[in-house]
């Protein structure tokens, strides 16, 4: 790329330099000059049928590529991709979102121009609100600094940033100057040496330790050093629900995923009665203590995050993740034989019956042909909650937004995580009403080359909802999904009602890796998942007293 000099071509240049191949999108009239500046770029366009389907795909490839990016227009475009952005922000994904803006000479006094609300910066207020550093490009003369500035902050904080672009700003000459980057904050050393302290001392005298892997051990690439210690001390891990797959799930010392109630019972009883509780880059949402069913005792845990750290009632905001890891990793810490039995026993085999299929018995299935080639996407409801049941055997490999639960996320992710990640096939879970939101993005999964198998829990409607509150707005129209690959002119699709429909319509993917296949299963509306039936059982009991 010869040396830039405008605006957007040292914006298309550092974005390069931070690992990006694809920007996702849709063009509008005030970046339709940008979008033909990336055409012309080594970076490849996605356009896809919406601009939320952008965003879902720009965040998962920034979860698994480490930035993504997503282009739109002013407002009508920037204002439909605030929920995606929101979500990347939640669950600390670092998404750039980059939108047109009117051009500067056309703002003079004031006009009623197309797209504008309400003034001509009320899309960016909104968005300072949804990222860690956002920008216009008003000042050209300090653009380069700028653009350094917001990437910058998406790759430490691994959160959300925006840049707004004028549309008569694209191809002004700018200072190409690149500009220091301040430097990382660092722990307090003596919070550190004291933290560091009195977790060894916890460590040592505990029975029953337990490490448990949050999201940021994925985020910022500390799986290495997590299993260090793992491997130094012996001690038995687990994950969340967001922070599923971090690790590889078939390690000997792997618990299991703990969510409270929601998970598996093993897993529980040993997080939960574990007398040094270490958690390293979790978030304690409400998904990830099981909806409030969880049972931790604070007086027991030491937490690290990349926001600082606590020990039992002891407070260490200066103390950061990165810092106390490496420096647990560096500690005398005694060497333990496994003791506890491994909560986990992957299904090897499936014989399927000429039988109506169910959601266990479905995710069953799955669970014997999940391998090192398929990145499995959950979107939220029942295939995210009986998606945490599965065995991943390699890290990096289960997105869900596990935190923000966002419907609509898995179609389109899949597009991202494919081109993320060429080495692996995506594997879509996703109920018919999340489907409805965002499935067309399989069109464009085909338009690209991509080939996402979709597997759509077709129980007529809100299917989660339905035993919480249950009305007409729980329905919705019922769609022939399997007819979809006719529509669009590519790819396959399967209807199922019984497990060897399933079984066939699976084999029958795997074997088709040219193009994108829909498998619309069956199932009855009151047919739930272990994982639920778990979640409702112990909601129930604390609703009874029995807890």
């Amino acid at each position: 790329m010869k040396v830039p000099r405008t605006v957007s071509e040292y914006l298309i240049s550092r974005l390069a330099d931070y690992g990006v191949e694809h920007i996702f999108g849709v063009p509008g009239d005030y970046v339709l000059q940008f979008f033909q500046q990336l055409e012309n770029s080594p970076l490849q366009v996605v356009n896809t049928c919406d601009e939320q389907g952008a965003g879902f795909a720009a965040d998962a490839y920034a979860r698994l590529r480490g930035l993504g990016v997503v282009c739109v227009t002013y407002c009508v475009g920037g204002l439909k991709i605030a929920n995606a952005t929101a979500q990347a922000f939640a669950e600390k994904s670092p998404l750039v979102v980059i939108s047109g803006a009117p051009g500067l000479n056309e703002r003079q006094r004031n006009p009623l121009l197309h797209h504008k609300v309400r003034d001509f910066d009320t899309q960016l207020n909104i968005f300072r609100h949804l990222t860690v550093a956002a920008t216009d490009l008003i000042d050209v003369e300090n653009g380069c600094c700028e653009i350094d500035r917001v990437l910058a902050a998406a790759v430490r904080h691994k959160r959300p940033v925006y840049i707004e672009l004028p549309r008569d700003l694209t191809s002004t000459v700018c200072s190409c100057t690149r500009s220091p980057l301040p430097p990382a904050p660092t722990s307090d050393s003596g919070a550190l040496c004291e933290a560091l302290f009195e977790t060894v001392k916890r460590i040592s005298k505990a029975r029953h330790p337990v490490l448990v892997a949050g999201i940021e051990i994925q985020r910022f690439g500390l799986q290495k050093p997590f299993m260090q210690l793992v491997e130094a001390t012996g001690i038995p891990f687990a994950t969340t629900p967001l922070s599923k797959s971090t690790l590889s799930e078939d390690h000997p010392l792997f618990l299991g995923v703990y969510e409270g109630a929601v998970g598996k019972e093993p897993t529980r009883r040993e997080v939960e009665e574990s007398d040094c509780l270490v958690m390293l880059g979790a978030f304690m949402t409400d998904v990830n203590l099981g909806i409030f069913t969880a049972n931790l005792d604070q007086a027991l845990t030491v937490s690290s995050s990349s926001e600082g750290s606590s020990i039992a009632f002891h407070q260490y905001p200066d103390v950061f993740l990165d810092d106390f890891l490496s420096g647990l990793v560096d500690q005398d810490l005694p060497q333990r034989s496994p003791s506890a039995e491994k909560s986990l026993s992957p299904q090897t085999s499936f014989a399927a019956r000429d039988e109506a299929i169910t959601i266990r018995r479905l995710f069953a299935y799955l669970e014997t042909c999940i391998d090192s080639h398929l990145v499995l996407l959950a979107d939220p409801g029942e295939a995210m909650f009986a998606a945490t049941d599965l065995t991943i055997r390699h890290p990096a490999a289960f997105l869900a937004p596990a935190y923000y639960t966002s419907m609509g996320f898995a179609v389109p992710g899949a597009i991202g995580a494919q081109l993320a990640r060429p080495d692996l096939r995506p594997l879509v879970l996703v109920g018919d009403g999340a489907f409805q939101m965002t499935g067309m993005e399989i069109s464009t999964a085909a338009r690209f080359g991509l080939s996402p198998i979709v597997v759509v829990l077709n129980n007529n409607g809100y299917g989660t909802e339905r035993p919480m509150t249950d009305g007409g707005f729980n329905d919705i129209p019922a769609w022939r999904y399997h007819r979809l690959p006719e529509a669009i002119g590519a790819g396959q699709g399967f209807e199922v009602f019984t497990e060897q429909d399933f079984e066939r319509a699976m084999t029958a993917a795997m074997e088709r890796t040219d193009a994108p296949t829909i498998i619309d299963v069956h199932l009855d509306p009151d047919d739930h998942s272990p994982a639920w039936k778990r979640l409702t059982d112990a909601l129930g009991a604390k609703v009874r007293g029995e807890e």
